[in-house]
C-alpha cells in the first residue's frame, strides 16, 4: 500500500513538472519574435534592387561586411559564448578559409563561394586537431594558447613562399559591370551569415548545446554528471572555426587578394570577442546585435574623425560605456532584466 502510494506521488509530481514545462515553453514561444529575422532577411535580399536606381556600393559594402562578421561572430558564440571558452585566435581560420579557396581560385579558376564549405570543413577539421592540444588546458592558459596560435600561424603564412608569403597572391577579378560586380559575394556573405545564425540557434537548443552550457557554468560538474567535456569542448571549437572558414573564403575572393597582413591580425581575433560580449555571448541574437553595432561605431567614428587613434578611442569608450550598463551585453541583461524586446528575442 506504501509502495503504491508513493509511485502514486512520484509520478503526480512527474506530470506537474512536464505541465509547468510545457506553459513555460509556451510563454517563450508567445514572447520570441521568430518573424522578425526572417522579415529582416527578406529586406536584405531585395536590397541589390537599389542598384537599379542608382549606384548602390556603398551600402551593398557595408551590408556584406557586417554579414561577415555575423557570420564569424555567430560561430565563434559556440565555443566563446556556449562554451565558456575565449579565444583570441580565431583569425587563423579565417585565413584557412581565404587561403584554401583562394589558391583553388588563383590555380584553377573555381570561385570562391562554389568551395566556401569545403574550405570551412578544412577550416573545422584543423580546428578539431588544435582543439585537442589547446583544449587540455583552461580559463587564461587557454587565452594565452590561442594568441600563440595566432602568432605561429602569422610567421607561417609570411614565410610560406607557395601562397606568396608577406607580398600575399592576387586574385582574379569578376567580369561583372562594377554596378553588379558585389551581388554574388554579397548573397553569399548573407547566405552565410543567415546559416551560422540558424545553427547557432540549433545548436543551443540541442543536446550538445545544453552540454556546452554545462561546461561554461561548471566544467568540473558537467564532467561528473556524465557529459564527455573534451569531446564537447574539441567539437564546438571545430564548429565555430566551420563558419569563420567559409567566411573567409568568400572575403578573399570579394577584395581579390590574399596576404597575411589582412587576415592574420588581432583586430579581426578581438572583434569578434567585443561583438559577442558586447550583443551578449551564449545567446542567438548578441554576436548579431554586437556585429552591427561595432561596425556601425567604427564607421560612424571614422567618417567623423577620420582614419586616426582618435576613432578607435571613440568606438572603445562608447563600448566601455555600454557594457557598464549591460554587462551582460544587450540581450543578456535586458532578458535577465526581463525588458528584452520581442524583436531581439530569437530563442
Amino acid at each position: 500500500m506504501t509502495v503504491t502510494l508513493q509511485q502514486s506521488t512520484t509520478s503526480g509530481v512527474l506530470e506537474a513538472r512536464r505541465l509547468h514545462n510545457e506553459k513555460l515553453a509556451r510563454k517563450a514561444d508567445q514572447t520570441r519574435a521568430a518573424w522578425f529575422p526572417l522579415a529582416l532577411m527578406a529586406v536584405l535580399v531585395a536590397l541589390p534592387l537599389l542598384q537599379l536606381t542608382g549606384n548602390y556600393n556603398y551600402v551593398l559594402h557595408m551590408v556584406l561586411f557586417t554579414a561577415s562578421y555575423v557570420a564569424m561572430a555567430s560561430g565563434w558564440n559556440i565555443l566563446g559564448g556556449f562554451a565558456g571558452y575565449i579565444s583570441l585566435g580565431h583569425a587563423v581560420f579565417f585565413a584557412i578559409g581565404g587561403y584554401f579557396s583562394g589558391m583553388i581560385l588563383a590555380r584553377f579558376g573555381v570561385s570562391t563561394i562554389v568551395t566556401a564549405p569545403l574550405a570551412g570543413l578544412v577550416a573545422a577539421v584543423i580546428g578539431y586537431l588544435i582543439g585537442m592540444v589547446t583544449l587540455k588546458v583552461r580559463g587564461p592558459s587557454f587565452i594565452i594558447s590561442s594568441i600563440a596560435l595566432l602568432m605561429i600561424a602569422r610567421i607561417l603564412f609570411d614565410n610560406w613562399e607557395f601562397v606568396g608569403g608577406a607580398n600575399g597572391v592576387t586574385l582574379p577579378v569578376t567580369s561583372l559591370p562594377v554596378l553588379w560586380a558585389k551581388i554574388p559575394y554579397y548573397y553569399a556573405m548573407l547566405a552565410i551569415a543567415a546559416f551560422s545564425v540558424w545553427a547557432s540557434y540549433r545548436i543551443k537548443h540541442s543536446k550538445f548545446g545544453l552540454g556546452l552550457r554545462a561546461i561554461s557554468k561548471d566544467e568540473i560538474k558537467a564532467e561528473s554528471a556524465g557529459i564527455d567535456t573534451r569531446f564537447y569542448k574539441v567539437m564546438a571549437f571545430a564548429l565555430s572555426a566551420f563558419f569563420v572558414g567559409m567566411a573567409g573564403a568568400v572575403w578573399g575572393e570579394y577584395i581579390t587578394y590574399l596576404r597575411p597582413n589582412i587576415f592574420l591580425i588581432m583586430p579581426i581575433a578581438v572583434n569578434l570577442v567585443l561583438m559577442a560580449i558586447l550583443g551578449g555571448k551564449g545567446t542567438v541574437a548578441g554576436p548579431v546585435i554586437g556585429a552591427v553595432l561595432i561596425v556601425a561605431l567604427n564607421e560612424l567614428f571614422v567618417a567623423m574623425m577620420g582614419a586616426s587613434e582618435l576613432n578607435i578611442l571613440g568606438t572603445g569608450l562608447v563600448m566601455a560605456l555600454g557594457l557598464i550598463f549591460f554587462p551582460l551585453g544587450l540581450v543578456g541583461t535586458l532578458a535577465r532584466r526581463g525588458k528584452l524586446p520581442r524583436v531581439l528575442n530569437w530563442g
